[in-house]
């Protein structure tokens, strides 16, 4: 049987991007001015899980330093991980892919539905996010 893996997006072959711009080589010439109230995924990322993820089994790697507007998009997806921004280190996101090394990982920030959410944290009276503050797996639930 052969298996065929689609790897796409802006991020995907750009270490400039996996490193939030900062590398020996960038030295940040891919840096923005960060606008903490746009947390849309940018185009092509919406279009992209829709269209693919509509067609055959998806995971969505996530890159990106901090959280982001997701919610439209999670029903589509067999599978999500947040990569944050793995910098050079990306191959460590395959080798857990491809089933080499288990998956471990918990949220270190509470996970928004919406940015009208924004400012949330554990306790407040409105706190219902989307993925709570500690979700994530660990080797033992994998």
């Amino acid at each position: 049987m052969s298996t065929k893996i689609l790897v796409s997006g802006s991020h995907a072959a750009n270490i400039g991007n996996q490193c939030g711009g900062w590398t020996i080589e960038w030295h940040g010439q891919s840096e923005t001015v960060g606008d903490s109230l746009n947390l849309i995924v940018p185009e092509p990322g919406p279009t992209m899980i829709m269209n693919v993820c509509g067609a055959v089994k998806c995971v969505v790697v996530l890159i990106s330093g901090r959280p982001v507007v997701i919610e439209p998009y999670v029903s589509k997806m067999d599978a999500l991980v947040a990569a944050w921004l793995p910098g050079t280190e990306g191959q460590g996101v395959a080798d857990v892919l491809f089933g080499d090394y288990g998956f471990m990982g918990k949220l270190a920030r509470t996970w928004f539905k919406t940015v009208d959410q924004l400012p949330m944290n554990v306790g407040d009276p409105h706190y219902d996010p989307l993925y709570p503050f500690g979700y994530g797996l660990t080797n033992n639930s994998v």
